[in-house]
C-alpha cells in the first residue's frame, strides 16, 4: 500500500518527527510504503527557532512544491495530511480531494483550529475560523493525540475520529542512574517557541534552587534567563536529546490553563518518563492524563504546589519509585512498539478499498 505523507515539516519539526517520521520504518514492516512530502523544510525550522521571519518568496516556493506533490496524488492509495494542506488559505484543496474521491487522513497533535477561530483579527476569524472543521469533515479519518482534539473533531462533524497518543521509540531511551553526589537537577526540554512557559514557575524554581542547592537545565530553549534561577542551557539535537535527558533528576512541564495548552499532547512528559525520571506538571489537558499523581509524578497548580513537589522529589528513593512507574507506563501505552501496529491498521482502513490489503 502506497501512502503520500503531506507533513507540515521534515524531521527537524517536532510534531512531524514524532507523529509520522519515526513510524516510517515500522510502517514499511507492515506493508505500507510511505513517501514523505513536507511542506516546510528544515531551513524554515532553523530560521523560526533563530527568531528570524521566513522569506515570503520561500513560502511561495514551498506552496508551489506542495501543489506539485498533490498532482501525484493519483499514484497513491492514501494521503496522510498533518493538520492541513496550505496554512492560512481556505480548505479548497481538501474539498477538491474529497470531491474527486481521493481519500485522506488528517492528523492533529495540537489545536491548530485555534490559530484561526481565536485569531484577534475578525477578518481571519470570518474567513478561516471554521477551516480546520472543514478539513476534518472531508477526511476519511481524523487521528488525534488527545480528548480535547477528539471532541473538537466530533463537533466539527468528522465522520470517524480515532485516538493515537504522541509517543517515543522506547528502544532509544534507557534508564540511567544519576551519580549519588550530583547536584539535584530540574530539567526541561522543548523549543524556543515553548520556552515561553518557563517563567510560569520562575519563583518556585528560584526558591527550590536557593534552598535545596538545585540547578535547572533547559534543552532546546535557546538563550534563556530567569531571575535568581541558575540555568544551564543546552542545544537540542535528535542525536543528543536522550543523553541530555539522562542528566535530569526531575522533568517539568509548566503550562497555563488556556485553550491552546488544553490541546497539547504532553510529549516532553513521555520523554522524561521513558528515561525513568519522575515528572512535575501543571494539571492541564493531556498532562493530567499522562501523570498519575503520586505514582509517576506530581501535579502542581500553584507556585506553592511546585515548590512542595520539587522539594519532595529531592528524595532519591521517591524519584526511583516514580521513575520506574513512569517508564512502565510508557512501555504499556506511549511507545511506537505499541502504537505502530495500530497506526498501520488505521491507515489501511482509510485507504481506497481495493488497496487496503
Amino acid at each position: 500500500m502506497r501512502v503520500l505523507l503531506l507533513s507540515r515539516y521534515g524531521r527537524l519539526g517536532a510534531s512531524s518527527r514524532v507523529r509520522s517520521y519515526q513510524y516510517l520504518p515500522r510502517l514499511r514492516d507492515h506493508g505500507l510504503v510511505v513517501t514523505p512530502a513536507p511542506l516546510l523544510g528544515d531551513q524554515y525550522i532553523q530560521r523560526l527557532y533563530a527568531g528570524r521571519r521566513p522569506e515570503p518568496t520561500s513560502i511561495v516556493v514551498h506552496y508551489a512544491k506542495r501543489l506539485w506533490d498533490l498532482a501525484t496524488a493519483s499514484r497513491f492509495d492514501l494521503l496522510w495530511i498533518e493538520y492541513e494542506l496550505f496554512p492560512w488559505l481556505p480548505a479548497w484543496c481538501e474539498a477538491l480531494l474529497a470531491r474527486l474521491g481521493v481519500p485522506y487522513v488528517a492528523d492533529y497533535d495540537d489545536p491548530v483550529f485555534h490559530r484561526y477561530n481565536l485569531h484577534p483579527n475578525p477578518l481571519v476569524r470570518g474567513v478561516l475560523g471554521d477551516k480546520i472543521d472543514k478539513v476534518m469533515r472531508e477526511a476519511r479519518l481524523v487521528i488525534v493525540g488527545n480528548d480535547y482534539l477528539a471532541e473538537h473533531a466530533r463537533r466539527a462533524g468528522a465522520r470517524r475520529v480515532e485516538y493515537l497518543p504522541t509517543v517515543i521509540d522506547a528502544s532509544r531511551y534507557r534508564v540511567a542512574t544519576a551519580a549519588a553526589d550530583a547536584t539535584y537537577t530540574i530539567g526541561w526540554i522543548g523549543s524556543p517557541l515553548t520556552a515561553r512557559y518557563l517563567p510560569l514557575v520562575r519563583d518556585a524554581l528560584a526558591e527550590v534552587c536557593r534552598d535545596e542547592r538545585a540547578r535547572v537545565m533547559v534543552v532546546g530553549a535557546g538563550p534563556v534567563t530567569l531571575d535568581s534561577v541558575p540555568i544551564e542551557a543546552r542545544p537540542w539535537s535528535e542525536a543528543t536529546e536522550v543523553a541530555e535527558l539522562e542528566r535530569f533528576d526531575v522533568g517539568i512541564m509548566p503550562l497555563p490553563d488556556g485553550p491552546w495548552e488544553r490541546g497539547k499532547c504532553g510529549y516532553k512528559l513521555i520523554q522524561y518518563m521513558a528515561c525513568g525520571r519522575p515528572v512535575v506538571a501543571s494539571p492541564v489537558g493531556m498532562s493530567a492524563q499522562i501523570v498519575e499523581h503520586g505514582v509517576t509524578g506530581l501535579l502542581a497548580r500553584t507556585s506553592a504546589d511546585w515548590v512542595a513537589a520539587l522539594r519532595a522529589l529531592r528524595d532519591p528513593a521517591l524519584r526511583a519509585r516514580m521513575g520506574a512507574a513512569g517508564r512502565a507506563k510508557v512501555e504499556r501505552e506511549y511507545c511506537v512498539q505499541v502504537t505502530a501496529p495500530r497506526l498501520a491498521s488505521l491507515l489501511r482502513s482509510a485507504a481506497r478499498p481495493d488497496s487496503a490489503r
